[in-house]
């Protein structure tokens, strides 16, 4: 099916709540959701009674300007800041021209107060002044028209309390998306300085070993038909190098791949920190004096970071542990948190998890703590595994 294009009126502009929505990582049309307060503008006759009753007056007032205070509303949605509060101003005009006839029109003003909330880097202060200034104006004129008191009592109070609750509402969704940039960047920043040191490592290592490498076969080559036992020696030293060079090798990568796992424990902890999740990890002693082969490292290392964002965005926890131990020549795993627990959703990356994990011909369970909360196990054969690639992903 092919997907029709947003009319050019309504595509997002710089800076406006649908573009700021959409920055956040959600739907540009979160905000209409709020039209379903509308409601009143239908509801309201029922509680006037008399002449601001139901009537044909009220109906064609209602076909006449509801149109167009939904098109204001979602223009204050789309439209840059400064063209978004003329039309939330508008709204608030639209409330004054039909108040002598039209009670409903209350409704149109509170949509107005709220859509004059701040934008990104505008003041909290000088909104709530303006609700105080469009307030005053619109008692001062309802009680000189003939509206009663009790009426218009409650005005104040619910435009500031919604405006104020919205206001807050965006500026904590808006905290959230900084905190997962945050996190974004210091894993991008923990990727680039582990390049960047193994790149310096193997540099350090192979740069000199492959020189010496070169030197000696060409050697060889020169000695091979004058003197073939200075050459044979010369291959034999070739040899020793080389496999000098690989033991190297080995232990850097042994270390490379502590650095991801240690990486991958940090960004856990930043991640669940900041969002007020307690985080621990530990390594037994069996553990701390193996040496975990590179797709045993990595799978383990990519486990916790699926676990973690899975806890941060799913578990609602308090607290979570992250502990590695070796046990029958298996390296264990295990992941406690102490959330709502429930069935895992597919989709949420345990599916990738459980696929690394067994491709590795080991196990993964998954399943309720014993206190609550979700428990994630893996386990996976060190002697199987020797020689394991680092996985894909």
């Amino acid at each position: 099916m092919t997907r029709r294009p947003v009319p050019r009126r309504l595509t997002p502009q710089p800076g406006s709540l649908a573009a700021l929505e959409q920055r956040m990582g959600r739907s540009p049309w979160t905000a209409m959701i709020h039209l379903v307060w509308s409601v009143w503008v239908f509801l309201t006759p029922a509680f006037s009674g008399g002449a601001y009753g139901y009537s044909a007056r009220w109906a064609w007032l209602t076909l006449a300007s509801y149109p167009l205070f939904v098109w204001l509303y979602a223009m204050t949605v789309v439209l840059s800041p400064r063209k978004a509060y003329a039309c939330a101003l508008a709204m608030v005009a639209l409330c004054f021209a039909l108040l002598p006839w039209y009670p409903s029109g209350l409704s149109y003003f509170v949509f107005g107060c709220v859509m004059l909330q701040p934008r990104t880097g505008r003041s909290v202060l000088a909104y709530l002044v303006a609700l105080v200034v469009l307030n005053a104006l619109l008692l001062g004129y309802a009680l000189h028209i003939g509206y009663p008191w009790q009426a218009l009592v409650w005005m104040p109070t619910v435009t500031a309390i919604i405006g104020v609750l919205v206001v807050l509402e965006r500026f904590g969704r808006e905290r959230d998306a900084a905190l997962r940039l945050s996190h974004d960047e210091v894993r991008r920043l923990a990727a680039l300085a582990e390049r960047e040191r193994i790149g310096r490592d193997l540099h350090d290592l192979l740069g000199h070993t492959l020189s010496m490498v070169a030197l000696k076969s060409d050697l060889a080559g020169r000695l091979l038909e004058r003197d073939p036992a200075a050459a044979r020696s010369e291959i034999g030293e070739v040899s020793r190098v080389a496999r000098e060079a690989l033991s190297q090798v080995r232990r850097a990568v042994s270390g490379i791949r502590a650095a991801g796992l240690a990486a991958e424990l940090a960004s856990a902890k930043l991640l669940l920190e900041t969002d007020g999740i307690a985080f621990d990890y530990r390594f037994d002693t069996g553990f701390a004096d193996s040496a975990l082969p590179a797709g045993v490292e990595i799978a383990l290392a990519l486990a916790v970071r699926e676990a973690a964002t899975n806890i941060q965005r799913h578990a609602r926890a308090q607290r979570a542990e992250v502990s590695f131990g070796v046990d029958g020549g298996d390296a264990v795993l295990r992941i406690v948190d102490d959330g709502r627990g429930g069935a895992i959703v597919p989709g949420n990356g345990l599916a990738g998890m459980r696929e690394r994990i067994e491709a590795l011909r080991g196990r993964l369970r998954v399943g309720a703590g014993e206190r609550g909360g979700t428990v994630v196990e893996a386990r996976v054969p060190l002697a199987a595994n020797d020689d394991a690639a680092p996985p894909v992903g």
